[in-house]
């Protein structure tokens, strides 16, 4: 076979390749739906944290000790012997002093250590927090509102998504004369959106109010829908 005949195969297989992609391919309409599901929390999450400073990094550690295994032991009587409570940091660092020329001084050392108690009884957060403060935490670094399980609000905000992207296919294709076939391709995306309040300081409050309010699961589909003239 001359080398002119062969590339002229290729060129007609090239060419016919071509139009068969081109008679295969769907023309289809891309498109994005949201919902939304309003729901309450069932589980609270109190980041309480003890800082010590001392100019021995071995006292502020001892002292941190005592004061954590006392907010532990406080906070493990409002929750039960099963209480979810750990630690979710700790740092022990030296602290410095700095003046112009001349080299950093040595002034003592920190000693800083947060615990996380987790419980479903909502109305026991202000207990907990106050608890806290009295056994010794001078810090409340956040306190978390979420879900145990978000399964059923996450299916019900899925489907409030898919119902709007399918709805906006629908008009999309109706702007250019079509309407939608069937569903070539779908995809989920979510995300819960959770109540968080900031850090609190600590206080003498008799009596910490706190307010749960409502969580908002969020979640998007994308739809690919074929097009019909």
């Amino acid at each position: 076979m001359s080398r002119h005949l062969l590339i002229s195969l290729l060129a007609v297989s090239a060419l016919s390749l071509s139009a068969q992609t081109t008679q295969n391919r769907i023309p289809f309409v891309r498109a994005v739906g949201t919902g939304s599901v309003s729901v309450k929390p069932d589980q609270a999450k109190i980041d309480l944290s003890v800082v010590t400073q001392d100019h021995s990094a071995q006292t502020a550690s001892s002292q941190n000790a005592a004061l954590v295994t006392s907010v532990i032991s406080q906070v493990t009587a409002i929750l039960g012997p099963a209480a979810d409570i750990k630690t979710i940091s700790y740092s022990l660092s030296p602290n410095y002093t700095y003046q112009q020329g001349q080299p950093p001084t040595l002034t003592g050392y920190t000693a800083s250590n947060t615990v996380q108690a987790t419980t479903t009884d909502l109305s026991s957060v202000g207990r907990i927090i106050d608890t806290g403060i009295q056994a010794g935490a001078n810090q409340v670094l956040g306190l978390q509102f979420g879900l145990q399980n978000d399964s059923d609000a996450r299916s019900q905000a899925l489907k409030a998504a898919t119902v709007q992207a399918k709805a906006h296919a629908d008009a999309m294709a109706s702007g250019v004369g079509a309407r939608t076939g069937s569903v070539q391709v779908i995809q989920e995306g979510y995300a819960t959106s959770t109540a968080v309040i900031p850090g609190l300081a600590a206080s003498a409050a008799p009596t910490t109010p706190i307010l749960s309010g409502s969580l908002t699961v969020q979640a998007t589909v994308t739809l690919d829908v074929s097009l019909v003239q």
